[in-house]
């Protein structure tokens, strides 16, 4: 059995043997140590991975227009930066989502396979720190206190301005649904009783709104994130940034992220404050469980389909039994509903993450990333799913529409500017006591001829 070839690293702590083959180091060595947690690396959210070199390859940029960097070691950095966003190297961002160091371990792991693939852009091989270094050089003029929780921003931004166009497929979806089932009557029912007409089309139509609203309100939330605290390092006062760094590196950052950056107001409060990341969590919350309503909605007029209500057709999916023949489940609104559940879960963790804050610095970013990111790509799959595998095929039942829209009790309620509440009320309960057509209820209750009372019931 041939021995694994390695590569010995050293640090403030002492020495440490690594892969010679890895492109992360010592840092990243001892936080695989310490971190065996989730057993989820922070590669699982690729968007995360992404922010963390944009912002690198910004201060790279950066550094070298201030003459920090030589022009050799800066070109080395972005094409490594460049390499990782292209998708490169994914693996190699290994660290567990959960960690302690307010994502320390995340920076340095990023600062260590930055370094290495600059190395070999050089032609040199890894762990040659004396050519370019992962925290003098790659992380020069940053802290993780700055890189972090920008990097983050953009991640969850990146996320958010993606599940927006989900969520408008999602309602055209349900628009084009309104518009065929526009003329389709039934009974609208309120505490699961009997209410008043309605069309189908109007149920239909009112999903797609509750959702654009949604769209508003990330809209509202994105700019939020877009606040930079870049150039602040460790606790707002930008040690060992040169003067000039702060405007520079936020000027590269909106180019490479195509973003449009905006420096805090006050690097102090920047550092710590987690709002932002509330606000993110407060809106995928709000839209995960809207579109959980929808689905138990669904699921609702879906049930039966001889037993239940019935009143419009799922595309079947699946089978939905082992045992029971011919069961099929609506199981695509299930999922989005335990997405829901999920994201409420992560929410309350964004909230308690960001409150147990100190100082000046909050030490839970990580598991508020990892909730945030979760949450947002489950989201966004769920909109996806419900939309294509759900919404698109859904078929209306007009018989048993029809039927319901024609006996039920509710459509009394219309005729009570003309008979009073009383006498709609006494019909009502007639109807239903004796199981006698509502006109002709409403014909011994009113006054009216069983032909006028259909004919105003119909209307």
């Amino acid at each position: 059995m041939n021995a694994v070839a390695i590569r010995v690293e050293r640090d403030s702590l002492g020495e440490l043997s690594v892969p010679a083959e890895a492109y992360w180091g010592i840092h990243t060595a001892r936080a695989r140590e310490n971190f065996e947690i989730s057993g989820t690396p922070i590669s699982r959210h690729p968007d995360l991975i992404d922010a963390l070199a944009t912002v690198k390859d910004a201060a790279a940029a950066a550094n070298h227009e201030l003459g920090l960097l030589p022009p050799g070691v800066a070109e080395a950095i972005v094409a490594a930066c460049r390499r990782v966003r292209s998708g490169e190297l994914r693996e190699q961002f290994c660290v567990d989502v959960l960690q302690g160091g307010a994502g320390t371990s995340t920076n340095m792991n990023a600062n260590e396979v930055i370094a290495n693939a600059a190395l070999e852009h050089l032609g040199l091989p890894r762990g040659r720190y004396d050519v370019v270094h992962p925290i003098n050089d790659v992380n020069r003029s940053q802290s993780t206190n700055d890189v972090y929780p920008t990097a983050v921003k953009i991640a969850v931004a990146t996320g958010l301005l993606r599940l927006v166009p989900e969520l408008e497929r999602l309602a055209e979806a349900f628009d084009e649904r309104a518009a065929a089932f526009a003329s389709i009557a039934k009974i609208g029912r309120t505490q699961l009783q009997d209410a008043v007409p309605m069309t189908l089309g109007d149920e239909f139509a009112a999903f797609a709104v509750a959702i654009r609203e949604d769209v508003t309100r990330i809209g509202d939330t994105v700019p939020l994130l877009l606040e930079c605290s870049l150039g602040g390092t460790a606790v707002g006062t930008g040690v060992t940034a040169p003067a000039g760094y702060r405007q520079l590196v936020l000027e590269r950052l909106r180019e490479r992220s195509g973003l449009p950056m905006t420096p805090a107001a006050h690097l102090f409060e920047a550092s710590w404050d987690a709002s932002a990341f509330l606000q993110s969590s407060a809106v995928l919350r709000r839209t995960a469980i809207k579109l959980s309503k929808v689905c138990n909605d669904l699921r609702l007029l879906s049930s039966g389909p001889q037993a239940g209500l019935g009143e419009i057709r799922l595309p079947a999916r699946q089978a939905g039994s082992s045992i029971m023949p011919g069961k099929v489940n609506p199981v695509v609104p299930e999922v989005v509903n335990q997405i829901a559940f999920a994201v409420m879960g992560a929410d309350v963790t964004v909230g308690v993450a960001a409150e147990s804050g100190q100082l000046q610095l909050n030490a839970f970013e990580p598991i508020m990333a990892h909730s945030l990111l979760q949450s947002l790509g489950w989201v966004t799959k769920g909109a996806s799913a419900l939309r294509r595998l759900c919404v698109e095929g859904i078929e209306a039942d007009g018989a048993v529409l029809a039927r319901y829209a024609t006996s039920s009790v509710g459509a009394v309620t219309a005729l009570v500017p003309s008979i009073g509440y009383e006498a709609a009320a006494r019909a009502a309960q007639h109807a239903l006591r004796d199981g006698i057509p509502i006109a002709d209820a409403v014909a011994q209750h009113s006054g009216l001829s069983v032909e006028d009372a259909a004919r105003m019931l119909a209307h």
